[in-house]
């Protein structure tokens, strides 16, 4: 079974709702091969806000307008969301399908570095969805650098990270991906923005997509706009986890909430 899937590596305008979403309808209308999957960024129509408050009263919003990319590709598309659920923000991953039903995975890992931690909630539970016979699981950026919540227990075989990481620490983002893949056995996909945030912080985007060897299949540069359509291939992957079953020998863990 094939997955096709593609990644949106995209400059942000900072707090500005209605330009990113013009911006993203435009991008996932020039797509013209066939997808079954699209990925935005973390936080896509606003920016790696401090600012909950302000913009979770236009999560409807922003939900409908994914709603309509999902319905007008017949893929899924994800990326994340300020949200608001009784009294509380959450940074939250939207994963939706193109009969307008959708799923959600709240943030685990906070960036305190940079305040997260003061304006969101914390998220407690994995999301695991499907498509194409491919199992997949969709994280959020800072939960890259915690592979104890990233671990794969063989309930998954495509990880999927999107963020706002800046360019200076970069090195870290490429490496982690690529340790990902290769420790879990299983394709990875990191979809970072470009350019400079309401803070003066440049990102480099950087987003690539791995196999489970750890090799980079896709061509994606850094600091460019840039729109990308992979295979993912099911039966590749199951051939090398039958010749390499690493996974046997994983250790078993409890993560407590």
């Amino acid at each position: 079974m094939n997955l096709k899937v593609t990644i949106i590596q995209s400059d942000l305008v900072w707090e500005n709702i209605e330009a990113n979403l013009h911006n993203f309808e435009n991008k996932i209308n020039s797509i013209t091969e066939e997808t079954n999957l699209i990925v935005l960024s973390e936080m896509f129509a606003t920016g790696f806000s401090m600012n909950p408050e302000k913009f979770a009263p236009f999560q409807d919003k922003v939900i409908s307008a994914m709603k309509k990319f999902s319905e007008k590709k017949n893929a899924v598309v994800t990326g994340t969301v300020i949200t608001e659920k009784a009294g509380n923000y959450y940074n939250t991953l939207i994963w939706m399908k193109p009969d307008g039903t959708y799923e959600t995975y709240d943030k685990r890992h906070l960036f305190s570095f940079a305040g997260e931690d003061k304006f969101y909630s914390q998220g407690k539970e994995h999301l695991l969805a499907s498509l194409k016979g491919l199992k997949i699981m969709p994280l959020i950026c800072y939960d890259l650098r915690f592979p104890v919540w990233s671990r794969n227990k063989f309930n998954y075989d495509l990880l999927i990270y999107v963020a706002n990481w800046p360019q200076r620490r970069n090195d870290a983002w490429k490496t982690l991906l690529k340790a990902r893949a290769i420790e879990n056995l299983s394709f990875v996909i990191g979809v970072n923005r470009i350019g400079n945030d309401g803070n003066g912080v440049y990102h480099s985007g950087d987003s690539a997509v791995y196999d489970p060897k750890g090799n980079k299949i896709s061509k994606t540069k850094p600091d460019e706009e840039n729109i990308e359509t992979l295979n993912l291939d099911l039966s590749e992957l199951n051939k090398f986890r039958e010749k390499f079953p690493a996974g046997k020998d994983a250790d078993n863990f409890i993560i407590r909430p």
